[in-house]
C-alpha cells in the first residue's frame, strides 16, 4: 500500500509540474517563441551546448544593423530571429543575421511572439500586428486606443496583450477578433504570463492581477507599493514579479496570497524575473543581479554590474545571461554568481537575452544592432 501511495504522489507531482511549468518538449527545433518562453520562466532547460565550462569562449557570430534602437527581446523559431526596432519588425536568418524580410510599424516596442507560422507584435501606434512568419505579410491588426509596450503571449489560440489604454486584451489568434478585455486603473506595460488557465500581469496602478484566461473575469489582485512594469514568471504554483517599489514578490498563484517579498536596493523597473531549478533571478536599479531562493526568498547571491539592470535575465544550462546599463552583456554562474564571460556593446543592451542551441541573441541601443554570440 505504501508503494502505491508513493507512485500516486510521484504521478501527481509530475502532472502538477507539467501544468504549472508548461515545459516544452526538448528537440533541435524547440523554439524560444516569446518573451517568457513557453514555460513562463525565461528558462531554457533544453540548452545542451553552452555551459559553465565553455561559455567563456563565446564570440560574436554576427551583428545586424537595424534602422533604429533595439530595446525588445527576440523570438527565435525554425532558424529565424524575429525582432523589432523603432520603425520595423525584422526576420533575420539565425545562422548569418541576413535579413529575410521587414514590416514597417510606427515602433515595435514589444518583443515578438511566434506561434503556428504567425508573428505577433505590439506597436507604439496602439496596434497589435499579426504577420506571416515566412513572408512578413500582414494577416490582421487590432488597434487599441493607446500605444503598447506589453509583449504578446499566445496560448490555446488566443493572443493576450496589455496596452497603455489601461486594458488587457484577449484576441483570437487567427482573426484578431476581440474575445474580451479587462480594464485596470492605469497603463499595462507588463507582458501577460498564461499558466493553468490563468492570465497574470502587472499594471501601473500598483497591482498584480490574475484573470480567468477564457472569460477575463478577475480571480484576484495584489497591491504592491508602486507601479508594476515587469512581467510575471510562473512556476510550481507561485507567481514571481518585481515592482518599482524595489521589491520582488512571490504570490500564491491560486489565491494571490503573499508568500514572501525581498527588498532590493533600488527600483525593479523593466527586469522581469527568470526562474530555474528553485532560484529566482532578477535585476535592479541598484546595478545588481539577484539570485533568490524561490521557496523562501532568501538571498543566495548578488552580482554587481556597473549600471542599472533593465534587462531581464535568461537562464540556460547553469548560466544566467543579462545585460546592464554599463554597456555589457554578462554570463554568470547560476549557482554562485561568478562572472564567466562578458561582452562590451557600444550602448546598453537593454533588451533581454535569448539562449538557444548554443547561440545567445540580444539587441542593443548601440548602432541599432542585434547581436548573435556562439562558441569560437
Amino acid at each position: 500500500m505504501k508503494t502505491v501511495r508513493i507512485l500516486v504522489w510521484i504521478l501527481c507531482a509530475c502532472f502538477a509540474s507539467v501544468a504549472w511549468g508548461q515545459q516544452p518538449t526538448c528537440g533541435v527545433d524547440t523554439p524560444w517563441a516569446e518573451f517568457h518562453r513557453q514555460n513562463m520562466m525565461r528558462w531554457n532547460r533544453c540548452e545542451r551546448v553552452l555551459n559553465v565550462n565553455n561559455v567563456g569562449n563565446l564570440a560574436l557570430k554576427w551583428g545586424h544593423r537595424t534602422s533604429g534602437p533595439v530595446q525588445t527581446s527576440s523570438a527565435v523559431a525554425k532558424g529565424v530571429v524575429y525582432v523589432g526596432d523603432n520603425s520595423d519588425v525584422y526576420a533575420l536568418k539565425a545562422s548569418t543575421g541576413a535579413k529575410l524580410w521587414s514590416y514597417p510599424v510606427s515602433a515595435a516596442t514589444s518583443s515578438p511572439a511566434v506561434a503556428n507560422g504567425v508573428v505577433y507584435v505590439s506597436s507604439q501606434d496602439g496596434s497589435v500586428y499579426a504577420l506571416n512568419a515566412g513572408t512578413g505579410t500582414l494577416l490582421w491588426s487590432f488597434n487599441t486606443s493607446n500605444f503598447g509596450e506589453s509583449s504578446p503571449t499566445v496560448a490555446n489560440g488566443v493572443v493576450y496583450v496589455g496596452s497603455s489604454d489601461n486594458n488587457v486584451y484577449a484576441l483570437n489568434a487567427k482573426t484578431g477578433a476581440l474575445l474580451w478585455s479587462y480594464a485596470t486603473n492605469f497603463f499595462v506595460y507588463s507582458s501577460p504570463a498564461v499558466a493553468n488557465g490563468v492570465v497574470y500581469f502587472g499594471a501601473g496602478d500598483h497591482n498584480i492581477y490574475a484573470l480567468n484566461a477564457s472569460t477575463g473575469a478577475l480571480l484576484w489582485s495584489y497591491t504592491t507599493g508602486n507601479s508594476v512594469y515587469t512581467s510575471p514568471a510562473v512556476a510550481n504554483g507561485v507567481v514571481y514579479v518585481g515592482s518599482v517599489d524595489g521589491n520582488v514578490y512571490a504570490l500564491h498563484a491560486d489565491t494571490g496570497v503573499l508568500l514572501w517579498s525581498y527588498a532590493t536596493g533600488d527600483l525593479v523597473y523593466h527586469s522581469s524575473p527568470a526562474v530555474a531549478n528553485g532560484v529566482v533571478y532578477i535585476g535592479s536599479g541598484d546595478s545588481n543581479v539577484y539570485a533568490l531562493d524561490a521557496d523562501i526568498g532568501t538571498l543566495l547571491w548578488s552580482y554587481t554590474t556597473g549600471g542599472f539592470v533593465h534587462s531581464s535575465p535568461a537562464v540556460a544550462n547553469g548560466v544566467v545571461y543579462v545585460g546592464s546599463d554599463d554597456k555589457n552583456l554578462y554570463a554568470l554562474n547560476a549557482s554562485t554568481g561568478a562572472k564567466l564571460w562578458s561582452y562590451p556593446t557600444g550602448q546598453e543592451p537593454e533588451s533581454s537575452p535569448v539562449v538557444l542551441n548554443g547561440v545567445v541573441y540580444i539587441g542593443s541601443l548601440d548602432s541599432n544592432k542585434v547581436y548573435a554570440f556562439g562558441l569560437k
